[in-house]
Formats: structure tokens, C-alpha cells, sequence
């Protein structure tokens, strides 16, 4: 009987460490922090009206791309990061696509700069207010 209750214990013990991962948020990153607001100031610099706007998403799109990549490696402790800057990704990214495929529009532009520039401050609170 106490072999069962310390085998439960035990399990339960371990099954517990794995879920701290998800629940205890990665620490400060002085790489992640520069870059993030790195996306918020183009996103602030973006000119919808200039006829360098696709070359401005695409240098965004590969900032967010840095990002995930940079913040992937670091292991699996980053995904809440990871998980903030998703929809960012995913907004520019079909962006990126609308001017790859010549679909957008100055009227576009300046909703989809208005979202990134709501998730970007998101984004940036959260990666900045870390430990």
C-alpha cells in the first residue's frame, strides 16, 4: 500500500514539473527586447503612402521572422514570447502577400498598420515586463 502512494505521489510530482513550463513565464532577453520594439518603430515608420511600402513589410516580415527563429532556438521555454508575436506574424504575412501579389491599397495599408500597431504594443509589454 505505501509502495502505491508513493508511486502515485512520485507521478504526480513529475507531471506537475512539466506543467510549470507553461505556467512560469521565460525570463528577460536583452535580444528579444531590442527587436521587439525594433518592430514597433517600423511599424510606427510605416508609409503607406510611399511607394517603398512592400519593401518596408518585407523588412518587418523578416524582423518577426528573426524573432521567432532566435526565439525557437533559445529552447522551449520561449513559446509564451512565441505565442505574443504570432499574430503579428500572421497579419503581416498576409500583407506581405497582398503587395507580393500587387492587391493592396493606401486604404489597406492603414487598417492593417492600425492592428500592428495595437499587437506590436501588446507584444512589446509583454517581452519588456519580464524578469
Amino acid at each position: 500500500m505505501m509502495k502505491t502512494i508513493v508511486a502515485v505521489a512520485f507521478s504526480l510530482a513529475l507531471s506537475g514539473c512539466s506543467t510549470l513550463k507553461t505556467i512560469v513565464p521565460s525570463f528577460w532577453d536583452d535580444n528579444q527586447s531590442a527587436r521587439i520594439i525594433d518592430v514597433r518603430f517600423q511599424i510606427e515608420r510605416m508609409d503607406c503612402q510611399s511607394d517603398t511600402v512592400k519593401q518596408q513589410v518585407s523588412k518587418l516580415r523578416d524582423d518577426l521572422l528573426w524573432f521567432e527563429l532566435y526565439s525557437e532556438s533559445k529552447g522551449s521555454r520561449q513559446q509564451d514570447v512565441i505565442k505574443v508575436v504570432h499574430p503579428i506574424r500572421e497579419t503581416v504575412e498576409d500583407m506581405w502577400k497582398r503587395y507580393r501579389d500587387g492587391q493592396a491599397s493606401q486604404g489597406y495599408c492603414q487598417i492593417k498598420q492600425r492592428i500592428l500597431r495595437s499587437q506590436s504594443q501588446t507584444a512589446a509589454l509583454a517581452v519588456l515586463g519580464r524578469y
